[in-house]
Parts: C-alpha cells; structure tokens; sequence
C-alpha cells in the first residue's frame, strides 16, 4: 500500500501544475486586445462653426472617406494606405496636435484654424490645396475631424493670441532679429544660413517619434512661404503659439512682441529668393547685417553699499 503514496503525492503536483497553467492562461488572457476586425466608425454629432456657417460631421462622410482617408485612414490615425509612402507622416486625428493654429500651445486650435488649414494646404508636406471645396464641404470636414478624439468633448479651443500692429521694416528691426536668431539658438536647428543644417537637424523627431527636418528658409522661389502660411502675420503666429508635435516651441514666455517682429523680418531675409520688403532693405545695405546694438540697455546695477556707519566710525 505504501507504494501508492508516491503517485498520489506525482498526481497532486501535475494538478496544480495544471491548475497553475489554466490560471496563467485566464492572466495572460486580459492581456490580449479586443480581437477581430475593427468595429464601424462612429460618427458623433459634432459640428464646427467658422462664421456663419456650420459644418456637420455626418455630412462629410463621403468626402472625407474619397479624399483624406487614404492618407490619415479611415479611423483618423494616420494609418492610410498610403501612409507609409509619405514624409512627413499625415497628420494624427486621434491625439487632436495640430501644427498650424491662432492659440496658445497646448491647446486645440479654433474651427477656422482647422478650415484654413484645408484651404490652405502644408507647404513641404503631401496636404494638398484643396480650394475646390466649397466653404460648407470645409466646415462639414472640420466637424468631421472632431470625431476622431474625445479632446473635442471634453475641451474648448484655447484662447486666440493677439498679434499687434507690424512695426515698420528697417536695419534695426533685421540686425535685432539677427541677434535674437542667435541668443535663443535658432540656428542649432535651422543652420546659420537658415538652410535647415544645423548640428541638431538630423536629431529631431515629432512627437510620434518620426525623423522630422527642420525649416529650409532658403529653399523655394519668389513664392516660397512657410508651412503655416505666407504672411508676416502667420510667421510671427509660430513663433508665438509654437508647432505643436515637433519640436519647435512658443516663444510666448521668452520674448516680447516686438522682438518676435524683428525676429520675423531677420527670417525673412534668410528666403533669399523671395521678394520682400526686407529683401530690398537688405539689399540696400549691400548685403551686410550690422551688429545690433541695444539702444535701451538695462539700467546699471546699483553700488553695493559698504554698509559703514554715519561719521566714518568704525
């Protein structure tokens, strides 16, 4: 009888060995997504409102799935069929950062930020004009592209910056805007030519981790604009608001308004090809950017005080 005992003691250790296995397996098994294909797109009733027109997510259905799903997908994650062939990467519906936009950074941008951007298009990029849509098809995309993340549910559009009044273009403004080019290291990313060649250029990537280059300011002809726009309103709005999901920041905190003005006219010489205002300033000065000088410095620190009493005592 007593030879029964060892496979007891050999049946009771496969058993909670076994036991052990089906308990590892349930464990591993919440581990494992959802499986299957993937559910339909929901559309939610969101709406966008850029004037006096409104936009609805359900009647942009068809237009987005003929023109935008092929590169930002059909669930807005950037993950379209042609995707993989572009650079840079669509833009990312699903985390709602967008590079292009009147608020402060970190926020979402405003309904017509988005409608303009379509307008638009990316310069650099595979966004295309699209200038066929009608204003409604535009704002019906708009609304579209809220559906994608619950940011838009929860979240308002930040607060639009103020852009005062452009100063007048002169040496001054450009030498100053050289400096400032300098002091907050614009160059390490732009190169000192403003060629897209600094010693960080091909360090950076986006906020998904994908190479991104910095700006090539010198690149383009008589048209060349940047990607947000042409206007010395829209560069001095970057610099301002930042591009968010790369890394360029907002200098919002750094500088003041009008040294993001002389900032913009420096940047704008650096578009050799473009014909500016600045351009001709330079131009007229033979070429040369003198080095700025500060005509209101600081004040002067006071004298430390030799802390001596009255009379001379010692």
């Amino acid at each position: 009888m007593n030879c029964l005992k060892p496979i007891r003691f050999t049946g009771a250790i496969l058993f909670t060995a076994m036991l052990g296995v089906v308990f590892a397996a349930r464990a591993s098994a919440q581990d494992v997504p959802d499986l299957g294909p993937k559910p339909h797109v929901v559309i939610k009733p969101m709406e966008s409102h850029i004037g006096n027109t409104t936009g609805h997510a359900a009647a942009a259905k068809s237009d987005y799935r003929r023109y935008c799903a092929g590169c930002h997908g059909d669930y807005g994650d950037s993950n379209g069929e042609n995707a993989v062939w572009l650079d840079p990467k669509p833009r990312d519906f699903t985390i709602a950062t967008f590079k292009c936009r009147s608020t402060l950074t970190g926020t979402l941008p405003t309904d017509e930020d988005l409608f303009n951007t379509i307008a638009r298009g990316l310069t650099n990029s595979n966004m295309p004009v699209w200038s066929t849509f009608t204003k409604q098809q535009r704002a019906d995309l708009v609304a579209y592209i809220k559906i994608f993340s619950p940011r838009w549910e929860k979240e308002k559009a930040g607060d639009t910056i103020k852009i005062p009044a452009e100063p007048p273009i002169t040496m001054e403004s450009i030498s100053h805007g050289k400096a400032l080019f300098t002091k907050l290291e614009c160059w390490k990313c732009h190169g000192p030519h403003g060629e897209g060649d600094g010693p960080s250029a091909a360090t950076l990537t986006d906020s998904k981790d994908n190479p991104i280059r910095p700006y090539n300011f010198a690149a383009g002809k008589g048209d060349s604009r940047f990607k947000c726009g042409d206007t010395n309103q829209d560069v001095y709005k970057i610099f301002m608001t930042g591009l968010d999901g790369t890394p360029m920041p907002s200098f919002a905190d750094v500088i003041q308004p009008n040294d993001a003005w002389d900032l913009v006219h420096f940047l704008r010489t650096l578009q050799v090809n473009r014909h500016s205002k600045e351009n001709e300033v330079l131009s007229a000065a033979h070429g040369v950017i003198p080095p700025y000088v500060d005509r209101n410095p600081p004040p002067a620190a006071a004298p430390p005080a030799d802390n001596k009493p009255p009379g001379g005592a010692n």
